[in-house]
């Protein structure tokens, strides 16, 4: 029981994370690498403000920076390379990646930094110990993709969202504000990765400059797992690696191969269905 649980949690962490690469590709259709750094500077921004010793003022902080940060990161680097080739705008992701790894390290130094948000402790629950913090972070990750699914399906901005998604150029000749939308999708992502680096730190107490580098490919991995572009998927994908990695430190002798295996399993799906569990087959047009 305990190992499912935290399977689930760890998969709800991934899927948070994957939901901001899903939304911004099935949008914008790039692949932003640097998302996984946003994680890292949410994390720094909850380790200076905690200072403070008020956790919910840690949170909103950290919301803010990587709203404003993932935004700026958009206006700048990504908006003057729309229609550049994939490979341009693929260098330069990898560029922010590095730099705001840089920045962090100049700033707090190399040394990993302790953070305790807050001690939620644990219960028991069908004979096994969970930990509350686990089941805060599956509950929170659930009503995120109910919400984030209903706004996308029922709401107006939601609506100009998949218009966008399907074809850009008829969606601004009906009068959306492509541009807008584009930034509204790395602001909704950039908020779901400061989620997802409490989370990570409630499991996880230290922040580094590194801090999400392997978390952000393997929530990359859980999004083309689901279909990349869909949300469900993304759920679907952090779930399934979640519960495997889990599974996998639970055994001494298949442990130090856990990575191995997740990005085997992503091998093997791309082999099957290479659009993913949940992915759609787009047609292209010629």
């Amino acid at each position: 029981m305990t190992t499912a649980i935290n399977g689930l949690s760890l998969g709800g962490i991934y899927a948070m994370i994957a939901l901001g690469y899903t939304m911004v590709y099935g949008i914008a259709k790039m692949l932003n690498f640097a998302h996984g750094d946003v994680i890292m500077i949410g994390g720094y921004m909850i380790y200076v403000t905690m200072a403070t010793g008020n956790p919910l003022l840690a949170i909103a902080v950290a919301v803010l920076s990587c709203v404003i940060l993932g935004v700026t990161i958009e206006k700048v680097a990504y908006k003057p390379l729309r229609g550049a080739s994939p490979l341009a705008v693929l260098i330069t992701a990898i560029g922010i990646s590095y730099l705001l790894q840089s920045l962090a390290q100049i700033i707090f130094g190399s040394a990993a930094k302790m953070v305790t948000v807050y001690e939620l402790g644990s219960i028991q629950f069908l004979g096994a110990t969970v930990q509350l913090s686990a089941l805060v972070t599956l509950g929170v990750t659930v009503v995120v993709m109910a919400a984030l699914t209903l706004f996308v399906k029922f709401t107006r901005v939601g609506r100009a969202m998949i218009a966008v998604s399907e074809d850009r150029g008829a969606a601004q000749l009906m009068g959306i504000n492509v541009n807008g939308i584009i930034t509204l999708t790395f602001a909704i992502g950039s908020a779901l990765a400061a989620l997802a680096g409490l989370f990570y730190l409630l499991k996880a107490p230290n922040v580094s400059s590194t801090m999400g580098a392997m978390p952000g490919i393997k929530a990359f991995t859980a999004a083309v797992i689901g279909g990349i572009g869909s949300i469900p998927g993304a759920m679907l994908g952090g779930i399934l690696l979640g519960i495997v990695e889990s599974v996998s430190y639970k055994f001494a002798a298949i442990a130090p191969y856990t990575d191995a295996i997740e990005f085997s399993i992503l091998i093997i799906i791309l082999l099957v269905r290479p659009n993913g569990f949940l992915g759609k087959k787009r047609r292209e047009k010629v």
